[in-house]
């Protein structure tokens, strides 16, 4: 698979009113706006904020999640229902330890996740998706779509055939998981090119 809206009367209303048929109007009234404030450089003692680079909010996002690993454990969080470092370590993926530790750190403080100590063993640390976590389901799935219609992936093309085909289901679902603590996995793991490589020299040794 090629993986391809016045009333009649107070004319001052007309300004104000929001035409369904417009996009941009339409996600403004149901998505809230945080207004990030720049700060400027001051010789005043203290901490100093950051100071992002631009306020797009493109810009902002890739600022947290533009690297090559950080949207990967959100994945495995959200769909493979992963919760330890190990578990992220092995993930197929092939991330350093210390780069792990490293996005795990960062996505925490983004409170992009959680983490929890184990209620059984207070050595072993979970992690869970934030709200503002789970938000990015929408971005996930979009990437998954996206990646498997425009790129070579071994994804099956039933499974995003049936993502596009029920975009709405697989959202709620998600959702739904991630409230009640459901680790079951959502997706398959896909696929790596390690795990082909080690299923062929299996093969190969056992035909030897």
């Amino acid at each position: 698979m090629k993986t391809g809206y016045g009333a009649p009367g107070a004319a001052n209303r007309r300004h104000t009113d929001l035409r369904p048929f417009d996009p941009v109007v339409r996600a403004a009234r149901i998505i809230t706006c945080n207004l990030q404030v720049f700060p400027i450089s001051s010789n005043v003692p203290g901490p100093q904020k950051f100071v992002r680079r631009s306020g797009c909010p493109v810009s902002v996002s890739l600022e947290i999640l533009g690297d090559r690993w950080s949207l990967l454990i959100i994945r495995d969080l959200m769909v493979r229902g992963y919760r330890t470092f190990k578990e992220f370590h092995t993930a197929g993926e092939g991330i350093a330890t210390n780069i792990l530790a490293d996005r795990l750190s960062r996505l925490e403080t983004a409170n992009i996740i959680a983490a929890e100590v184990e209620a059984s063993d207070a050595r072993r640390i979970n992690y869970r998706l934030t709200e503002k976590g789970i938000d990015l389901a929408p971005v996930l799935l979009e990437l998954l779509i996206w990646g498997a219609r425009h790129e070579e992936t071994l994804a099956p093309c039933a499974v995003i055939d049936n993502m596009v085909a029920n975009r709405e289901y697989a959202l709620a679902e998600v959702r739904r998981r991630w409230q009640e603590g459901d680790a079951t996995p959502f997706l398959p793991k896909f696929e790596n090119n390690t795990d082909r490589e080690r299923k062929g020299a299996k093969s190969k040794k056992e035909r030897g």
